[in-house]
């Protein structure tokens, strides 16, 4: 047997050199040796709606979607992803060259900035991102430019005349998040309208990630970027089913774009998981397909959820700022007489047995993120509760 020599250069592509076990794995781990309560990690804690739970197992035994899938997704869904941007934005898509299923809304992101991203293109986007974003941009050999949202009144704000001086004559892309993971902010019709000029006048492409899109909370709403003037064709626009019917573990996602920017995004999703998730496609027709009332119940189960763990945290000593969308709370923990996110959220679990996120692990600026935490309320509302308690141990 041959041993490696020590000149060797490392077995990790370089480009993945700065990325190594993601926190939810080390976060979620620590939950399960302390027996602490995992706030950290977004997935729900309960399945979403029977019927559709028994839609796919209708689907297994009826044999649809058992072998390979079509590779831009079944027809069936397809046409409700059409009938889901239509009803509700008024974007009108072809469901057969405009649509393309994918496995999650991480494989679509992965698929969109593979082939849209060449070496040397910088790529824009808003700090703190989700995780695999950082990951993409490396892989695609693209330059990551980070514009951060910082706190303002209460919650995260984007500074425009930031995002217009990040873009240069090797800006490729803007990838975008709203409702925003982790801060909860939502963008406004305004910010979204600059934005979608400053696409049009520099000729920039965009990717937006809207799985948060039926999470918005009190006033705030969501509207696609693609809606805008001069949008549409140069928009790949992301959702999913995890975050809105909680079957996180299905990964069905999928993308609507314009044909040409379609076909190139389904020329790299092809190459990495070809197809997925063939009986879980039709359930999520169906849950796409589901009344208005199953929407409305679902988000005003998800406000009273935020507003239990917010004030929770706030009794606790927290600074909070209060989401207007996702599922996450991040707070601030200076209050605390803390500064070290990394520290607080590895000693959180034995101090009051609950896990949380650092967020600067979502920056490159980590100073920028360094007293944030983020908490998921994704999670039934006995568990929050007992979580509260235990957090109010902090206020001393």
């Amino acid at each position: 047997m041959t041993s490696m020599s020590s000149s060797a250069r490392p077995l990790l592509n370089r480009r993945l050199a700065d990325f190594g076990t993601t926190i939810f794995a080390e976060m979620s781990a620590l939950a399960v040796r302390t027996g602490a309560i995992n706030l950290g990690q977004g997935f729900p804690d309960t399945d979403g709606p029977e019927e559709i739970r028994e839609a796919a197992v209708r689907a297994l035994r009826d044999g649809r979607g058992n072998q390979y899938p079509p590779g831009p997704g079944v027809p069936e869904l397809r046409a409700a992803v059409v009938d889901h941007q239509l009803r509700r934005y008024g974007l009108s898509y072809d469901p057969d060259t405009e649509v393309l299923v994918t496995a999650g809304a991480t494989e679509a992101i992965a698929a969109a900035l593979l082939a849209l991203v060449e070496p040397g293109d910088e790529v824009v986007a808003l700090e703190p991102y989700y995780d695999s974003y950082a990951a993409c941009v490396a892989m695609a050999g693209g330059t990551r430019v980070p514009v951060t949202l910082r706190p303002h009144e209460g919650a995260f704000r984007l500074d425009l005349d930031e995002l217009r001086d990040a873009v240069t004559d090797r800006t490729r892309l803007l990838l975008l998040n709203t409702p925003h993971n982790p801060t909860g902010t939502v963008l406004t019709r305004e910010e979204l309208a600059a934005i979608a000029e400053l696409a049009v006048e520099r000729d920039l492409l965009v990717v937006t990630d809207e799985v948060y899109e039926h999470l918005v909370f009190g006033a705030a709403e969501h509207i696609p970027l693609a809606s805008f003037p001069g949008m549409r064709e140069r928009t790949v626009t992301i959702g999913s089913a995890g975050k809105t019917f909680s079957f996180t573990g299905w990964k069905v996602g999928w993308v609507t774009a314009a044909p040409a920017l379609l076909t190139a995004v389904r020329s790299a999703k092809q190459y990495l998981t070809y197809v997925a998730s063939g009986p879980f496609q039709y359930a999520v027709a169906e849950a796409l397909a589901l009344p208005e009332s199953y929407f409305a119940a679902y988000r005003a189960d998800m406000e009273a959820k935020r507003d239990l763990l917010a004030a929770g945290l706030a009794e606790a000593g927290f600074g909070v700022y209060r989401p207007a969308g996702t599922y996450f709370v991040t707070s601030d923990i200076r209050p605390l007489g803390e500064r070290d996110g990394f520290a607080f959220c590895r000693s959180l679990p034995e101090r009051a047995g609950v896990v949380a996120v650092p967020n600067a692990v979502f920056y490159d600026h980590r100073e920028e993120g360094a007293p944030f935490v983020r908490f998921a309320f994704c999670k039934r509302t006995p568990v929050l509760q007992e979580a509260v308690q235990r957090l109010k141990t902090l206020a001393g």
